[in-house]
């Protein structure tokens, strides 16, 4: 389970939180993830991390959404400061991928559905823009 757990934080935590320069600025981002899984008898602690996100990160939007070569995004759409996608892996992390993200500022909110070997999870991501990029 908890490898299931790392892998599906590897592939999309923070490859999908990375979008456009207009919605998304370059700099240190702090993002808070929680998950949940259904039918787990208990929760998922929360996790926190710290990402530099550079010109380069922001700016490709569908490129961006997952650095994982066996994966292919099959929808993507921008309106306004709502970006909504869908993916499909293959290999050792095999599954199906969807997620909606908004952004507000230096802030944004973001969901995403992962069913993977078997199992279903829901990941959602609050994040905020710390300032640049420490040196």
């Amino acid at each position: 389970m908890k490898k299931f757990i790392v892998a599906g934080l590897f592939i999309l935590v923070l490859p999908a939180t990375i979008f456009a320069a207009d919605t998304m600025r370059e700099g240190n981002w702090e993002l808070l993830t929680t998950m949940e899984i259904p039918g787990m008898p208990f929760s998922m602690p929360a996790t926190k991390i710290e990402h530099c996100f550079t010109k380069e990160d922001v700016k490709d939007q569908k490129k961006a959404i997952s650095t994982d070569k066996n994966c292919t995004v099959t929808e993507f759409k921008q309106t306004g400061n709502k970006v909504t996608w869908k993916m499909t892996c293959t290999g050792k992390n095999s599954g199906d991928f969807s997620g909606e993200t908004i952004f507000t500022g230096d802030t944004f909110d973001s969901t995403m559905k992962m069913a993977t070997q078997g199992q279903a999870m829901d990941m959602k991501i609050k994040a905020r823009r710390l300032g640049n990029c420490p040196p």
